[in-house]
């Protein structure tokens, strides 16, 4: 694969949501480990808390490097797919579908996010199948 394909503008658009978020949780002061405290403790992950909203950081930090280079992109892919289906039940189905507007803190920005990363997975399958 080579970095700049047809697929480039995707991968950087999502590397972006995803670095943005996860960079701004580790520098901001203990975001991840409030978020891994103060909820993910609370809905049931005690003591593992913290330790998940760490893993969910660093594997977005990881998988948005291997969006960008366009290496690993089925399994980042899926990676993701997975963190935003747990956000979605743990945290935004409960507030509606819109992020803004009609509701606060929906789950329409993580549907669109998982379409593209769907999009992304059926492109790699597709490939191998010309193979």
């Amino acid at each position: 694969m080579k970095p700049f394909n047809n697929t480039f503008l995707l991968r950087l658009g999502l590397a972006a949501i995803f670095l943005s978020h996860s960079l701004h949780g580790i520098f901001t002061g203990n975001d991840v480990n409030n978020f891994g405290n103060l909820f993910l403790n609370q809905i049931g992950f005690a003591p593992f808390g913290v330790y998940i909203a760490w893993g969910v950081v660093i594997s977005q930090v990881i998988t948005s490097i291997l969006l960008l280079l366009d290496k690993y992109t089925k399994i980042a892919s899926i990676i993701n797919i997975i963190i935003l289906i747990a956000g979605i039940v743990t945290v935004h189905f409960k507030e509606g579908w819109f992020v803004v507007g009609g509701g606060r803190n929906g789950m329409e920005f993580s549907f669109i996010l998982i379409i593209i990363l769907l999009t992304l997975v059926l492109r790699s399958y597709s490939e191998e199948r010309i193979k």
